[in-house]
């Protein structure tokens, strides 16, 4: 049995690897093919009468750890510079308002067909209003640079924004000036810590000369996101800040106290940092998506009772979508069908307290959305033309 166990997931992800490899010549969204493949092992055990154990409370793990690896790996690939300062700010608006703009039009339709509260109701609409940098990071390579960059950049913020957002009405029963006030508090603390803890990790990725060294790093910045989030600390802006400043050592050597950690010699470990990272978000991506398939019941994603919601969800993503790109003066190919949702926004559902939830936003629904989102962006792409880098 152990034998067929192991067989059995070494087979799953090397047939990810496979999804992974072809994706850019297919542009078929991994993730697709990752939901299809765990949908498929269900069925193949319910075939042959296999009993397994109960999965989903592994499903949370995983998506936090993917999260944190997602973000590093897409942080420590973007270049920090006078130049990419403009491209930066139409992210971030790019991720912020689109959040704003669903969050309430996705509300006000809850409060309009259920007598639900505008606090529950937006806190309940917020894991449909972010974009998933899981599924958008990896679907981009083939962009060209600035469409790429401009992907990571949002995305990556998206998350963060959505995280911040969330927690911010989940955590606040009623919102005061004072809710505001312990907010900036919240961000003072993690800016601090960001910075302490990137110098400590930095000093160690320079210092360390065991045979192993970066997975001890890479659990330390898992470790202190997880007790930030435990003092509700918006912890992902320091998984942002840190994979950010070990990924631009070059620009930030001019400054006098930086020459101490000897960015030369550093560049050589980040860069073997940046190989093991993109490694382990690929194999934790993996196994998310395709347990995530697993736990999919068939009847979840042909109910048709929330398939008019699904829909009109997908359709006021992709038109804000469009008003947001024309208002930044972004092309609107390919990068209108880049936001699909997926691994933050199951992790934001999962999150809502049962006391706070809306009955029509239940599994089918977030699994319908994802869905959707994921071909309507695997057509666009399909249909674009292909980029030189």
């Amino acid at each position: 049995m152990t034998i067929t166990i192991v067989i059995t997931f070494c087979t799953l992800l090397l047939i990810a690897y496979v999804f992974d490899l072809t994706s850019a010549k297919t542009k078929i969204p991994s993730v697709i093919l990752l939901l299809l493949l765990g949908w498929s092992v269900r069925k193949l055990t319910v075939l042959i009468d296999l009993p397994l154990p109960d999965f989903s409370p592994f499903l949370p793990v995983l998506g936090t750890i993917g999260l944190i690896l997602i973000v590093l790996e897409g942080s420590l690939e973007l270049e920090l510079n006078k130049s990419k300062f403009g491209l930066i700010g139409k992210s971030f608006l790019g991720a912020l308002l689109p959040i704003i703009a669903l969050a309430f039009v996705f509300a006000f339709a809850f409060r309009f067909f259920g007598d639900y509260s505008l606090r529950d109701s937006i806190v309940n609409a917020i894991p449909f209003c972010v974009i998933s940098s899981a599924i958008a990071i990896p679907s981009v390579r083939n962009l060209g640079s600035h469409n790429k960059e401009f992907v990571i950049y949002e995305s990556s913020l998206s998350d963060i924004l959505g995280v911040l957002l969330f927690n911010f009405l989940a955590f606040n029963e009623i919102i005061t000036a004072s809710s505001f006030g312990y907010f900036a508090f919240q961000l003072l603390i993690i800016a601090v810590v960001s910075f302490i803890a990137t110098i400590g990790l930095s000093f160690l990725l320079n210092k360390i000369e065991h045979h192993v060294k970066f997975v001890p790093i890479i659990l330390l910045v898992v470790l202190i996101y997880a007790v930030s989030e435990i003092y509700h600390l918006p912890a992902l802006i320091f998984i942002l800040i840190f994979g950010l400043a070990i990924g631009n050592l070059d620009e930030l050597k001019k400054i006098e106290w930086i020459k101490r950690f000897k960015p030369e010699d550093l560049n050589t470990e980040v860069t073997k940092f940046k190989e093991l990272t993109t490694e382990a978000a690929f194999l934790i991506r993996a196994i998310f998506f395709i347990l995530f398939g697993y736990l999919i019941e068939t009847i979840e994603v042909i109910n048709t009772d929330t398939f008019i919601w699904s829909l009109g969800v997908v359709i006021c993503i992709f038109a804000v979508r469009a008003i947001q790109l024309k208002l930044s003066k972004l092309p609107l190919r390919p990068l209108l069908f880049v936001a699909p949702r997926g691994l933050i926004t199951i992790l934001l559902f999962l999150s809502i307290a049962p006391s706070k939830s809306i009955p029509f936003v239940n599994n089918s629904l977030v699994i319908q959305v994802i869905i959707l989102t994921a071909l309507v962006m695997m057509v666009g792409l399909m249909t674009n033309k292909s980029q030189k880098p």
